[in-house]
């Protein structure tokens, strides 16, 4: 077992051990609970501290950045091409294409439990990575699918190996950041893809200049999933897998990153499942509000990926049009996401209102999109950018369970069902556009304002509970005070925030 001095700062040198915990003997402590009892009765000097905050945000979130990223660009790759003859050259008839995209959230939906037990056992930054360059292979082969079933098998694969990365990387904002960075940092690696979208557009006019060769189409996947294919590799040699083992820190900084999470009363990571956890997240009414959440913001999200493009060209626009017009779509998500993450973190205690903003925004227009006449076409146009608004609400759900779900077992089972959740309403948004209705898909229109004012409701309803149980909470330690480093060890004992009685939600 190696072990070190941390006699960098202070004169300080007690032995820190480095290799994590036994958690496979000890179930309850925390795999890196050994570092952290060594640093607890160490003062951490703030500059110190704000050193190694810039360390992880320039190691860790702008792998995360690149990686969501390439992401979105990838599964969205289907919506670019749509519109430069992968139709026509795979044959799809009738709903084939909707299904088709549709068919990437069933793949992403089968595989959330099997990579949430993965995410749980294995070391977090190698199976990310691997995940990453599996993806990458599979886009590349997409170009030989010349029919509907060749098609929707490799997307299924695509949305299999996508599936790990939005549950790893809230279980990531966890494990690096305290609970007042991740709203800033979250929407940092969020808000990508409306670079991503813009991106896209981009990519989507140059393709279209494109007339040699292969068709256009293809090499829309040849391009991004050699790119992703290389990152991935990339990712591998550079994401660590846990603070206590990364590569890019002294043993001294080491011992100063657990400390810092620590302080979230979550712990870092626990790799033994308990049983005990899954039942209290089946209970847990956050979890079901979560869930209902995931499934309405993710309706009405065809319209602004594999849609967008024929959305646009439906309200009268050419197809090299519509591939530029999708960059304005892009800036409101990065700037929306980003202003919100801001205020979230300068404010605490505004996530709620922060998605009720954003989804008040999408039913303005959601309800122009059903309510404009057809030959108004710039103003359903930016009524449908009003609408990449949604991903801000969504994003800043996912920091309810990176900074208000504690229990390593429970946190990432409440993950998964929030990303099915995610994968359900993706599956049935492409649904709502009937090849019939084209090109106005008014019942896709009038199902996006219905989810949205469903979103909204429960974001109410979540605030309205996790503010009752804060009050209660401060009702029983006013009888019965718990001290804020008891907390923090129950923390690092995988101890739920339900039965940590010092636990307070963000709201």
């Amino acid at each position: 077992m190696a072990s070190t001095n941390l006699d960098e700062k202070g004169g300080v040198s007690p032995i820190v051990e480095i290799t994590p915990a036994p958690s496979a003997v000890q179930g309850s402590l925390d795999d890196n609970y050994e570092l952290y009892k060594r640093m607890r009765d160490i003062e951490i000097d703030p500059a110190e501290a704000k050193k190694v905050l810039r360390k992880i945000d320039l190691r860790i979130l702008s792998l995360m950045m690149v990686t969501y990223v390439l992401q979105y660009l990838d599964k969205n790759c289907i919506n670019v091409a749509s519109v430069y003859g992968l139709k026509k050259d795979t044959h799809l008839v009738g709903q084939e294409y909707s299904w088709a995209t549709s068919m990437f959230y069933v793949g992403y939906l089968v595989f959330q439990f099997p990579f949430g037990f993965l995410l749980q056992h294995l070391p977090t930054g190698r199976l990310l990575s691997t995940t990453v360059i599996c993806w990458g292979i599979v886009l590349i082969t997409t170009p030989a699918c010349t029919s509907f079933a060749g098609l929707a098998t490799n997307r299924f694969l695509l949305g299999a190996f996508e599936s790990a990365i939005n549950p790893g990387f809230v279980l990531l904002m966890s494990m690096w950041y305290t609970v007042g960075e991740q709203p800033l940092r979250l929407e940092s690696y969020y808000s990508t893809i409306g670079v991503a979208t813009m991106f896209s557009g981009l990519i989507g006019y140059g393709v279209g200049h494109i007339n040699t060769g292969l068709a256009k189409w293809q090499y829309i996947f040849l391009i991004f999933g050699a790119i992703t294919t290389a990152w991935g590799l990339i990712m591998l040699y550079f994401l660590p897998d846990s603070p206590s083992t990364t590569r890019f820190f002294t043993p001294y900084e080491r011992g100063i990153a657990v400390e810092r999470v620590a302080t979230n009363k979550q712990g870092v990571k626990n790799r033994v499942f308990k049983p005990y956890q899954a039942v209290q997240m089946v209970k847990d009414p956050k979890t079901w509000i979560l869930f209902i959440m995931a499934v309405s913001a993710q309706i009405p999200t065809a319209a602004v990926t594999s849609f967008a493009s024929i959305n646009i060209t439906s309200f009268g626009f050419d197809t090299l049009t519509s591939q530029y017009m999708l960059i304005p779509g892009g800036a409101v998500q990065l700037f929306g996401m980003l202003l919100g993450g801001w205020v979230a973190t300068c404010w605490p205690g505004t996530r709620c209102a922060v998605m009720v903003v954003a989804n008040t925004i999408c039913i303005i227009g959601s309800g122009l999109l059903v309510g404009l006449p057809d030959d108004n076409k710039w103003g359903r146009l930016v009524a449908l950018w009003l609408c990449y608004f949604q991903n801000l609400g969504f994003s800043m759900s996912l920091t309810m369970i990176s900074s208000n779900v504690a229990g390593y077992t429970k946190k990432q089972l409440t993950s998964a069902v929030v990303f099915i959740g995610f994968c359900a309403g993706n599956i049935a948004g492409p649904q709502t556009f009937i090849t019939s209705e084209a090109p106005k898909y008014r019942t896709a229109y009038r199902a996006m304002l219905i989810a949205y004012s469903i979103k909204l409701v429960m974001a109410f309803i979540l605030y309205v509970h996790m503010y009752m149980f804060n009050k209660k909470r401060d009702t029983e330690q006013a009888a019965s005070p718990v001290a804020e480093n008891e907390t923090i060890e129950l923390g690092m004992h995988d101890v739920t925030e339900i039965d940590n009685k010092g636990f307070r939600y963000i709201l």
